[in-house]
C-alpha cells in the first residue's frame, strides 16, 4: 500500500511517515497543498492523509480538486479544527474521513484500515493463494501452515503481489506501490527482494508460486 501524506508541521508529518513506514507502508511526503496536489495527480495512491490548515493550496481546495478530477484515492482529513461545521466542510469536499489533532497514532492506523477494507477486495482479511496465506492484521505468512518470517518490506512486496495474483507486475509498478518516491529505479533492489520472497515462500516447495515473465516483471501463482 502506498500512502500520500499532505502535511506541513514536520514533526507530526516525519512522526507519521516513520509510524506507517514501520507498519509497511510505502509514503510520500509533502509539506503544501501545492505540491501535494501534484503528487496526487501524477502518482497512483492507496490513500491520502490530508491536513486541512496547508501553505500555497489549503486541503479543502485540494480535496475538492481532486474530486472534480475524479481521483479515486481515499482522504483522510487531518486538522487541528474539531467544531461540527469544519468536519462537515471537509467531508462535503470529498474526504471519506476526518482524524482531529492530537490523535493516538493506533486510531489513525484503525482508521486507515477501515478506508482500505472498504476499497473491493480489500473487504477480506486474509489473502490466499494456493497454500499461502497471509493476515492483513496480524501480518503473519504461512505457507502449508507453517509460519514465514518476513520483513516489513518483504511483507509489503508480498501483498502487492497477492493482491495482484494471476497478474503480471511490472517493476514500475512494484516502484510505484512498495517503494516511496525517492526510490531509484534503475537499482535491482527489486530483484533483490523477489530472490529473498523466493527464498522464503518457494524453497523447499514443489510448487514455486513467484514466477518471472521475462522482459515484463513477475506474477504469483498457484
Amino acid at each position: 500500500m502506498r500512502i500520500l501524506v499532505i502535511e506541513d508541521e514536520k514533526k507530526i508529518a516525519d512522526f507519521i511517515k516513520r509510524g506507517l513506514k514501520e507498519e509497511g507502508y510505502a509514503v510520500d511526503l509533502a509539506i503544501d497543498g501545492e505540491n501535494g496536489l501534484f503528487l496526487a495527480k501524477t502518482n497512483d495512491y492507496d490513500l491520502i492523509l490530508l491536513d486541512l490548515m496547508l501553505p500555497k493550496i489549503d486541503g479543502i481546495t485540494v480535496c475538492k480538486m481532486l474530486r472534480e478530477e475524479k481521483n479515486p484515492s481515499p482522504i483522510i482529513m487531518l486538522t487541528a479544527k474539531d467544531a461540527l461545521k469544519d468536519k462537515v466542510t471537509g467531508l462535503d469536499a470529498g474526504a471519506d474521513d476526518y482524524l482531529t489533532k492530537p490523535f493516538a497514532f493506533e486510531e489513525l492506523l484503525a482508521r486507515i484500515r477501515a478506508i482500505l477494507r472498504k476499497k473491493g477486495e480489500r473487504q477480506a482479511t486474509k489473502l490466499e493463494i494456493d497454500d499461502l496465506s497471509l493476515d492483513l492484521y496480524t501480518h503473519k505468512v504461512t505457507r502449508s501452515g507453517k509460519e514465514i518470517e518476513l520483513t516489513s518490506k518483504e511483507y509489503t512486496l508480498l501483498e502487492y503481489l497477492m493482491r495482484n495474483a494471476g497478474k503480471v507486475v511490472t517493476r514500475t509498478m512494484i516502484s510505484e506501490h512498495v517503494w516511496d518516491i525517492d526510490f531509484d529505479t534503475f537499482t535491482n533492489v527489486i530483484d533483490v527482494y523477489i530472490n529473498y520472497l523466493r527464498n522464503k515462500i518457494d524453497s523447499g516447495a514443489k510448487k514455486k508460486l513467484i514466477q518471472t515473465v521475462r522482459g515484463r516483471g513477475y506474477i504469483l501463482k498457484g
